[in-house]
């Protein structure tokens, strides 16, 4: 699948798009003031140590502490979560043996910090460099999962002979990454020595700076772009600021030669991101509706604890029978939502509700090319069968902000609800409020301070039940428009 990247820079954020045959598939977004931490090595300072839930919060100059669980202690385990199954595990020490409140320990960040919870830390450091990961708490070595089992042991041995040598031995573990499957002996020890150098600053600041203190700084996006994102398929590297493609391109030629031929500087007159259309692209990856070219449609919501995919047949009979429409838009919404996926950033539990289907071997069909769809995505998935209620399960790995989390806030009219209560339903709210402050107090008058719809509505059909609550309590109550509030919002001045 051949691809294109395209990178629009300004001061304030980075934004970066992946394309392929036309179509944006996903999005990253880093601003200036809210880069994410991802990959930060700190020196933190344990705050609170919970035996009950084998976990410790850990201040690293955050607004929240993070949260360290034991298993992500780095004298927890012997071997490493990215290396082979078959790695050694030893049994692992209760966290109360292992820290005490005060102690300085170094950590990295794992998981951003996500609504209100904290970000997650793991005292197993791992540092990525373009071809490997080096473990410097660990002395494994071990080969990416996803290049083929036949190559895995030749590839081992071979870095294995690498990272013994005396030209560049030092202690620490490696993991070979997928990229760095034809990569030459000499590409793999110059990439060991960066690592390495990388580690002995880390350490060297350690000892140097205090407590919550930042040692390592991961990448930025920019050159994560090159890290990352580039592979074979990629045809072109496109970028629209001159200063940032001469600092991508240092970068690039320093570490990641291959990709800098495929870097060029956006000179189009026209802003980067209207060549494919992806600022429209990224305002339908906001909504709930996505429509699919057959006339079915997809309705995606996203709550705290899981996302819901519901799939529909809308306007396509283009079948020659029901059970065929039926086959023929599911089989479409499994690209559709695989897209989706990647481009909202959506992590955590997934539900797909496709559209029932009574053939067995439609079932299987669409399943099948679901989890082909969602093998193309860089980030870790996992797709279960049909279950009795004809739903799908899945997860994806989740480990920043999803895009509309990013771009997006909750409604301050509706708190995120989706919804407002009627204009009516207000109106019969504030009477009852009125009744209930007329028992307790004895003002001059009631003023009803609310929004222009709510206040017509008392002018108008609610007048009569108005003028007879005034009459009840004796008191004279008045009107006051305020077009700032929302529709449910509303004062009641006692004057």
């Amino acid at each position: 699948m051949q691809q294109d990247i395209l990178i629009n820079w300004s001061p304030q954020e980075t934004r970066v798009a992946v394309v392929e045959h036309g179509s944006v598939q996903e999005l990253h977004v880093e601003r200036t003031l809210e880069r994410g931490m991802v990959g930060n090595v700190y020196l933190g300072k344990v705050v609170r140590v919970l035996p009950g839930m084998q976990s410790t919060f850990i201040d690293i100059g955050l607004e929240r502490a993070a949260f360290l669980h034991v298993a992500d202690l780095a004298n927890g385990f012997v071997g490493h979560k990215a290396a082979e199954p078959d790695a050694k595990v030893v049994p692992v020490v209760p966290i109360e043996r292992q820290v005490f409140e005060g102690q300085a320990l170094m950590v990295q960040v794992i998981k951003d910090p996500i609504g209100t919870k904290g970000a997650r830390l793991s005292a197993q450091i791992s540092i990525a460099g373009r071809l490997l990961v080096f473990l410097p708490q660990d002395d494994h070595v071990g080969v990416s999962q996803k290049i083929p089992l036949t190559q895995r042991e030749d590839l081992r041995k071979r870095l294995q002979t690498l990272v013994g040598d005396a030209a560049t031995g030092g202690g620490g573990g490696f993991i070979l990454r997928t990229n760095g499957e034809d990569a030459t002996d000499t590409e793999l020890a110059e990439d060991i020595a960066y690592l390495r150098k990388a580690w002995a600053r880390i350490k060297s600041a350690s000892v140097r700076l205090p407590s919550t203190s930042l040692l390592h700084q991961d990448l930025n996006l920019l050159q994560r772009v090159l890290r990352d994102l580039v592979g074979e398929q990629t045809q072109t590297i496109r970028l629209d600021s001159r200063e940032q493609f001469d600092m991508l391109q240092a970068f690039g030629k320093e570490f990641m030669p291959a990709a800098v031929e495929k870097l060029q500087h956006y000179k189009g007159e026209r802003p980067i991101f209207d060549l494919f259309s992806i600022d429209e692209e990224v305002a339908k990856a906001l909504g709930r509706r996505v429509e699919l070219k057959s006339g079915g449609y997809l309705i995606v919501d996203q709550t705290e604890a899981l996302t819901t995919v519901d799939v529909n047949t809308g306007a396509f009979v283009g079948a020659r029978n029901f059970d065929d429409t039926i086959f023929k838009t599911n089989l479409e919404a499994t690209q559709a939502i695989a897209r989706q996926l990647r481009l909202r950033n959506l992590g955590g539990i997934v539900i797909v509700d496709f559209i029932d289907m009574v053939r067995e071997d439609h079932r299987d069909t669409v399943l099948a090319e679901f989890r082909k769809q969602l093998g193309r995505d860089r980030v870790k998935t996992t797709a279960g069968g049909f279950s009795a209620l004809g739903l799908v399960e899945m997860t994806r790995k989740r480990t920043r902000e999803s895009l509309a989390h990013m771009l997006c806030e909750p409604c301050v009219v509706c708190s995120g609800k989706g919804t407002v209560k009627t204009a009516r339903s207000v109106t019969y709210d504030i009477l009852r409020e009125i009744l209930r402050e007329a028992r307790q107090f004895n003002p001059r008058e009631f003023r009803i301070v609310a929004s222009p719809k709510v206040i017509e509505l008392f002018l108008d059909e609610e007048s009569q039940h108005l003028a007879g609550l005034s009459d009840f309590i004796g008191k004279p109550i008045s009107l006051q428009s305020e077009g700032a509030m929302g529709q449910e919002q509303y004062d009641i001045v006692l004057l």
